[in-house]
């Protein structure tokens, strides 16, 4: 089998993060996304990947941060989205690469719980056309929705449906076997302008192809806001096995829960699990609570966060105020001010000076 990745989105809903990065490249306990969507498809079994990016800055900041593949072992080859025309464009555009081999389309964007080792293994072994992954959303309305007959096969599919028929969302995981590229041939864009992926997987199902509904009982989310940012961290957080490889000093008070990466040093501070605090990143008279991800060569001294993801080369310091709920970007300084007032609840994008009091 092969995999094809899409990460070709602008991110919009992240900015200002994303104004500067692809949304697919911003860390989830200190690594991209991205890279853990390659870590769950090559622990499945599959070394060759295509990965759908964009035409900007950004396409070209995935291909600089994903390489040729080397470092995981996986062959990885480019395919060209000029524009986002919806996910079975990418497919129609993927056809020289993909060929007549079955493959697994993944969301270079979404976490989730248990990787895909099991889906892989039972679509390789069945008759399926297609599998499909779906899971109950509490907001079904912004998703693409399935909704099945009794028998628990699927009766139709509708994208973002202003009165959803069910709960069942498609979760961004699809399997295909050659007949999706006759299928994404023959449906027209939709209102939105898009080529549609869940107007494919209907064609298969209307003419007669064996499409299998799988409902993942587990956790999973699509970062596409910050608040879905720090769930994905957070859950995430709570499967990492925790280690020690930097240095804490006697004076600090660091918990079972947390991972301190090499380089590392905690002076005279209290860090509360589960959270990782990033290579190289210096954590002195301060606080960092539960759920919060610090990324590699930060400072936070004389501060208390919580709850947070805060990206490299950033530091906070000074600073009376807890900081709470908060995606802090690369490259920012949080300081003392004498302004008013104290709340703080911040999306601090790449390369920013904010002024605290």
């Amino acid at each position: 089998m092969k995999a094809l990745i899409l990460s070709g989105g602008k991110g919009s809903r992240l900015y200002p993060l994303t104004y500067t990065n692809a949304k697919q490249l911003i860390p989830v306990a200190n690594k991209p996304v991205l890279f853990r969507v390659i870590e769950a498809i090559h622990d499945a079994g599959i070394d060759d990947m295509g990965i759908v990016i964009g035409s900007g800055e950004n396409g070209r900041k995935v291909r600089a941060a994903v390489g040729d593949g080397g470092r995981w072992g996986v062959k990885i080859t480019y395919i060209v989205q000029d524009e986002p025309k919806g996910l079975a464009h990418a497919v129609l555009i993927a056809r020289d690469y993909l060929s007549d081999d079955r493959f697994v389309m993944f969301l270079g964007d979404n976490v989730i719980e248990g990787g895909i080792s099991d889906l892989i293994r039972e679509f390789e072994t069945s008759d399926y056309n297609s599998q499909i992954v779906l899971t109950r959303v509490a907001e079904p309305k912004h998703y693409g929705v399935a909704e099945l007959n009794p028998d628990g096969s699927i009766k139709q599919l509708v994208e973002k449906p202003r009165q959803p028929k069910s709960d069942l969302a498609l979760v961004g995981i699809y399997m295909f076997d050659e007949h999706v590229h006759e299928a994404v041939r023959s449906i027209k864009p939709s209102w939105r302008g898009e080529l549609e992926i869940t107007d494919a997987i209907q064609w298969l199902v209307d003419a007669g192809y064996h499409v299998h509904p799988y409902i993942h009982r587990g956790w999973w989310i699509d970062t596409g806001k910050p608040i879905d940012m720090l769930a994905a961290n957070s859950k995430v957080l709570e499967e990492l096995t925790p280690r020690i490889d930097g240095f804490v000093d006697k004076d600090s008070e660091v918990d079972e829960r947390v991972t301190v990466e090499p380089g590392a040093q905690i002076i005279n501070s209290v860090v509360r699990g589960p959270t990782i605090i990033g290579e190289n990143t210096r954590i002195i008279n301060s606080y960092v609570g539960p759920f919060t991800s610090i990324y590699h060569d930060c400072l936070i001294e004389d501060a208390e966060i919580e709850h947070c993801i805060m990206l490299e080369h950033s530091q906070i310091s000074d600073v009376d105020a807890r900081i709470t709920d908060s995606l802090i970007g690369r490259n920012v300084v949080i300081s003392r001010s004498e302004l008013k007032p104290r709340a703080l609840k911040l999306t601090i994008g790449d390369n920013s000076r904010v002024g605290l009091i």
